[in-house]
């Protein structure tokens, strides 16, 4: 990855990161669950509103690093509209490409997700960045627990 790439990556994180997306508190949320990383003390709660098979709305509350934010923030804007189905499957390829599992999605095929990729030079901040992603998968799949951790 080029220098001036990296450098767009870690402002579009840092930037996440200050300035969170869909960063409220749901009131219609059909599931909830609280994530925890004890690693770094990173915890958000993820709201997720189902109408039929597609993702109507998601918001998180939560603290954390950055990265842990930025993952969240950037989670919320990716799934929101789309169906349980496509959400499962961008699960995969972000987790894949935060473990640096081969093979894994382009990242040009992943948008800004794709400034998650440096993460994985980190093995100790990948759980920071996988979260959000976790909570998630347990939401969707909506076979508790409510609550998930990292570890």
């Amino acid at each position: 990855m080029s220098s001036e790439l990296t450098d767009l990556y870690q402002e579009l994180l840092l930037d996440h990161a200050r300035h969170p997306h869909n960063f409220r508190a749901m009131d219609t949320a059909s599931r909830i669950v609280e994530g925890y990383n004890p690693l770094c003390g990173d915890d958000l709660k993820l709201y997720l509103r189902l109408e039929g098979e597609r993702i109507a709305d998601i918001s998180f509350q939560g603290r954390g690093c950055a990265i842990s934010t930025a993952s969240a923030s950037m989670l919320t804007d990716r799934i929101k509209g789309r169906t349980v189905a496509e959400a499962e499957q961008l699960f995969d390829a972000v987790h894949d490409l935060l473990i640096g599992a081969r093979p894994f999605a382009d990242p040009g095929d992943l948008g800004e997700l794709a400034a998650l990729e440096g993460v994985s030079k980190y093995p100790m901040r990948v759980k920071c960045a996988t979260l959000s992603w976790h909570a998630l998968k347990a939401a969707l799949r909506d076979q508790g627990p409510e609550n998930v951790t990292t570890e």
